[in-house]
């Protein structure tokens, strides 16, 4: 059982939503337009505020689903939150590594990262969640949004869950988030940070 929900978070990470959404509902590739990101975000930009909605659920579920399986009927490991972390870490690895694209042209984790730990520490996901709401409106950028929840959400998890596990894992999500956003860092930095608009495509 523990070998079958760790692969299968994986798996179900991997499903490339925004690609398989956008082709379906608007005939189009998010990877083709905007920032060629798979996510909601560039789902939006690309096919509009419905399909990014959905995206961002889907992706969202990618990561909620395998640890609310975990956390119910999943055996009980030696350290009974070691479990639902590591199936949290596989399927944000599998949307940012899918298996289905040979590896390539994941995603940058936001939402699978948020799905998951709000099951694990959904207190801290609402902290994360506000801090990535103002940001995100005071600067007009989903990008700095999103830094600014996954530079809270180790804090925010140790605070109200008190898991080491928990900790590590939320760090090592976010540790992979900054990654993934190495290039919107550099062009936050230089000012050149496009603003959040929706419908447009940008080749």
């Amino acid at each position: 059982m523990t070998y079958a929900l760790l692969a299968g978070a994986y798996l179900f990470g991997s499903i490339p939503w925004g690609v398989l959404l956008t082709r379906a509902f608007s005939g189009d590739d998010p990877r083709r337009h905007g920032s060629g990101n798979i996510g909601a975000t560039n789902v939006a930009r690309v096919g509009g505020l419905g399909l990014g909605a959905a995206t961002l659920a889907a992706d969202m579920l990618k990561g909620a689903v395998p640890v609310w399986l975990a956390l119910g009927w999943g055996p009980a490991p030696l350290r009974p939150d070691l479990l639902p972390v590591a199936v949290a870490l596989l399927a944000f690895f599998g949307h940012l590594f899918p298996l289905y694209t040979g590896f390539r042209g994941g995603g940058k984790g936001v939402a699978t990262a948020a799905g998951g730990f709000a099951l694990i520490a959904p207190a801290a996901v609402l902290i994360a969640g506000a801090a990535f709401v103002i940001v995100a409106c005071l600067f007009r950028r989903v990008s700095a949004g999103s830094l600014a929840a996954f530079l809270l959400l180790p804090f925010a998890v140790h605070a109200t869950v008190g898991s080491w596990a928990a900790t590590a894992g939320a760090a090592l999500a976010s540790f992979f988030v900054f990654t993934r956003h190495s290039g919107n860092i550099r062009r936050l930095i230089a000012g050149t940070e496009p603003v959040f608009s929706i419908g447009r495509k940008k080749t």
